[in-house]
């Protein structure tokens, strides 16, 4: 399954919605995805599956791209 990610490139950062960035990765669950990003030090804000239409939708912005981890 497919998760889209927002987060702020730094823990410390507050969240605020002008910073958040989001990226995509593929996983069995939202657990093995923050295990994935563990090693980088975001501050994660959300994690959302995406399927379905929302997938179709998430796959025509030009900046989907699924990162491998």
């Amino acid at each position: 399954m497919i998760y889209k990610v927002l987060f702020q490139e730094r823990v410390t950062e507050v969240p605020v919605r002008e910073k958040t960035k989001s990226i995509y990765v593929e996983a069995s669950s939202e657990m093995e995805v923050r295990k994935k990003l563990a090693s980088r030090a975001y501050n994660i804000e959300f994690v959302q599956p995406v399927e379905n239409e929302f997938l179709e939708y998430e796959k025509q912005n030009e900046n989907f791209k699924v990162e491998i981890i």
